[in-house]
């Protein structure tokens, strides 16, 4: 991509968004395009067809989504499945129709089967029934890969999908019910400090494993992706192959620890003195989630944030926001 090339961001307020805003301000890029929710609703055909037309953008990062934690998903599952299948839709077809270079749709590590191999390989999505608490939103996000598949089939595209782990960083979104597991649990242990509570309640019994990867790493990865020659970005498109291996990409820090570890780490960091307990009538969701990320870095990338430093930059983003 040249620095002066358009590159529109779609979700450009979100965890991810933000990052790769940051990211690619920070290598140098000034041509950026976003729209807030109000200036462009994206689950709207005849408007996304208007802004495509007008725009013309060279390169989209398709990062809007609907996104949640376990109660989000499982209270609002016909929005999560309406409107993340209704933006991608729209984004990913007027990408073809106004002649957008290259295209990455980012997804989410629930894509793959809930009793998967671990490490969760690419070559295992739809191996087998996804996790009953997340499907609507997988389900979509599986949709999305196979409409990038498809249209590089059928019309050439350079339209390729990468699905980062559980992610954190900068502007999460930290609602008690409707955040992810490192947010809540960063609000949770902050406000038992502030207030001096004797303890903090985890939802679950502690023992799933999770990997977690910082979002300005994930970012990083994205523009790496985006700036591959061509000789290492068309075969990962999967147009002209019949392995069936789809064009995905995982992104993953590469090591995974339970709950109840990354609860000890978030209470370490926050400085939070009382006691953990576990309340073990909450669902615990799928077991285990690490992903294989050996196919992006045997092309070069790795991650450079440490579960701990990301923690602490995340922690100090919090305080500085709420």
């Amino acid at each position: 991509m040249d620095k002066n090339a358009k590159i529109y961001v779609a979700g450009h307020r979100g965890l991810v968004g933000s990052a790769l805003i940051r990211q690619l301000t920070a290598q140098g890029y000034t041509n950026l395009l976003t729209k807030t929710h109000a200036e462009l609703d994206l689950t709207d055909q005849i408007a996304v067809s208007r802004f495509f037309a007008s725009e013309k953008p060279e390169f989209v990062l398709l990062a809007a989504a609907k996104v949640g934690g376990i109660h989000a998903n499982n209270t609002y599952p016909a929005e999560f499945i309406h409107e993340n299948l209704a933006i991608q839709n729209n984004v990913i077809h007027q990408s073809y129709v106004n002649g957008v270079k290259r295209l990455l749709f980012l997804g989410s590590s629930c894509i793959y089967p809930r009793d998967c191999p671990q490490p969760i390989k690419e070559e295992y999505l739809l191996t087998g029934p996804l996790e009953p608490t997340n499907r609507p939103y997988a389900l979509a996000k599986i949709a999305g890969i196979e409409m990038c598949w498809s249209y590089n089939r059928q019309y050439d595209t350079q339209f390729l999908a990468v699905m980062p782990t559980n992610l954190f960083g900068f502007g999460d979104n930290y609602h008690l019910e409707n955040s992810h597991v490192i947010p809540a649990l960063i609000r949770k242990f902050h406000e038992a400090k502030v207030n001096q509570q004797p303890a903090v309640t985890v939802w679950g019994t502690g023992t799933p494993k999770r990997e977690f990867l910082y979002s300005d790493d994930m970012a990083a990865a994205c523009v790496f992706v985006m700036n591959l020659p061509d000789d290492q970005f068309k075969p990962l498109l999967a147009s002209d192959r019949n392995d069936g291996l789809p064009p995905l990409l995982n992104l993953g820090s590469g090591s995974d620890l339970s709950i109840a570890e990354l609860a000890s780490l978030v209470q370490e960091v926050v400085g939070f003195k009382g006691e953990i307990i576990f309340d073990t009538t909450k669902p615990d969701g799928t077991m285990r989630k690490l992903m294989d990320s050996q196919r992006i870095n045997k092309l070069g990338w790795h991650p450079d944030t440490s579960l701990k430093q990301g923690l602490q930059l995340s922690y100090q983003d919090f305080i500085s926001k709420h």
